[in-house]
């Protein structure tokens, strides 16, 4: 009875179910991608979580295909580093630092975790801000005879606090 010697073996490596271009390997997340028109690949980094090498395999994917590039967080593309040229060093450099934005201060849009907007659009207070401009009370109405509104007001337009 014979049996081939890798039909029962468990694999080594396997691919993520949901992202593009990476794979588990020995416990931490690995990403590659193929070059166009090659039959070659560049290798992208190890990383400890598959948010990351997943974000790693989009900045190379951009860098390679371009606009037609098929990615895992495509709402992330605007953040992305985008390397000088299409070789492979610069864009396995651009990829681990891809990796590295997503770990620092996007993984909440990413994971469902807290995302501090404050730092990623460098706009202290911004949430808060946002919040004081809406809670912003009406003027008081008018009282006879203490008219605030403005002089000129055409009749075909609508105050804001006339609703």
């Amino acid at each position: 009875m014979s049996t081939s010697a890798t039909s029962h073996r468990p694999t080594a490596t396997r691919k993520h179910p949901v992202y593009r271009g990476i794979r588990c390997r020995s416990g931490k997340w690995v990403s590659e991608i193929s070059e166009p028109r090659k039959t070659t690949r560049i290798w992208l980094g190890t990383y400890p979580t598959p948010e990351m090498a997943a974000a790693a395999y989009d900045v190379a994917a951009l860098a390679l295909k371009g606009g037609d590039a098929v990615l895992n967080f495509p709402d992330l593309a605007w953040s992305y580093p985008v390397p000088s040229s299409p070789e492979p060093a610069l864009i396995r450099r651009a990829a681990e630092a891809g990796a590295e934005f997503v770990k620092s201060s996007a993984g909440g849009l990413i994971g469902g975790e807290f995302v501090d907007e404050d730092a990623i659009f460098r706009m202290p207070n911004l949430l808060a801000d946002m919040a004081e401009g809406m809670m912003i009370s009406p003027p008081p109405p008018a009282v006879a005879g203490n008219d605030y509104r403005p002089a000129v007001e055409s009749s075909d337009s609508d105050d804001l606090w006339s609703y």
